[in-house]
């Protein structure tokens, strides 16, 4: 079953049962990539690493710039 056809088995569901319906495939998207990434920064900080740069920082070590 895709993505698509399982929101509207939700939809048809909610509709019947008369709940709201669920947020369309790929609304938030985006607001759950930046939380993925508040929350890399947020560990990085508690274990002491830079939380910004490590990637381009670790690449400049490896290539000796």
């Amino acid at each position: 079953m895709s993505i698509t056809q399982q929101y509207l088995l939700d939809t048809y569901r909610a509709r019947q049962h008369g709940d709201p319906t669920p947020p369309a495939p790929g609304t938030h998207d985006w607001q759950a990539m930046r939380e993925l990434a508040d929350h890399r920064r947020f560990r990085a900080a508690l274990t002491g690493r830079p939380a910004r740069g490590r990637i381009r920082a670790a690449l400049a070590r490896l290539l000796g710039h």
